[in-house]
């Protein structure tokens, strides 16, 4: 099984004229391992790094950082993992280099297409101790946010991707706030 830590819960003041975002950052330790999902936009980059040595690890342990999608606040910082790979919807980056990623990533991370907040959505299926944990970026920004994403690009898309999550995960982890217990 893997483990799954948030990092740093995001939030969103999305609701108001002066909006102020920052993703919910995961890090996945699965065997050999250490994946960091969205590490976005900081006030400053040392809360990640404090919040990575606290989990023993440093920027040098990361290998693989995953981006969800491609808002800016979502994977600003991916810049500050310089020798890891990087993992998106179009393949597994190794520096200059692209290859196809397998939806079985590990034996306990699964890899889905969840298009519909933007086309290029992925989230990862990750099987725990606690069950199967959606990090799903902005298909969910908050639990109990409203049905109607203004931002997304594709509402029919999104409500399809809402549902594979749905019937796939027992938790998520949203875009932009705590981990939440799927209802079923």
């Amino acid at each position: 099984m893997a483990e799954v830590k948030i990092l740093v819960e995001g939030y969103t003041s999305d609701e108001s004229n002066d909006e102020k975002t920052c993703p919910t950052i995961t890090l996945i330790k699965d065997k050999s391992i250490n994946l960091v999902v969205d590490p976005g936009v900081l006030e400053d980059q040392k809360i990640l790094i404090d919040k990575l040595k606290e989990n023993g690890l440093s920027i040098d342990d990361i290998d693989v950082v995953c981006i969800t999608h491609s808002h800016i606040d979502h994977y600003r910082n991916i810049g500050m993992f310089p020798n890891a790979k990087t993992l998106e919807y179009f393949g597994l980056w190794d520096k200059n280099t692209v290859t196809d990623w397998e939806e079985n990533f590990t034996d306990d991370i699964k890899i889905i297409k969840t298009p519909g907040h933007n086309y290029d959505g992925i989230t990862l299926l990750v099987s725990s101790d606690i069950g199967v944990i959606a990090v799903c970026g902005d298909v969910f920004w908050k639990e109990n946010y409203p049905k109607n994403d203004p931002y997304a690009s594709d509402k029919g898309k999104l409500e399809e991707s809402r549902t594979k999550i749905l019937q796939s995960a027992d938790f998520i982890i949203p875009g932009h706030a705590g981990i939440y217990k799927v209802k079923k």
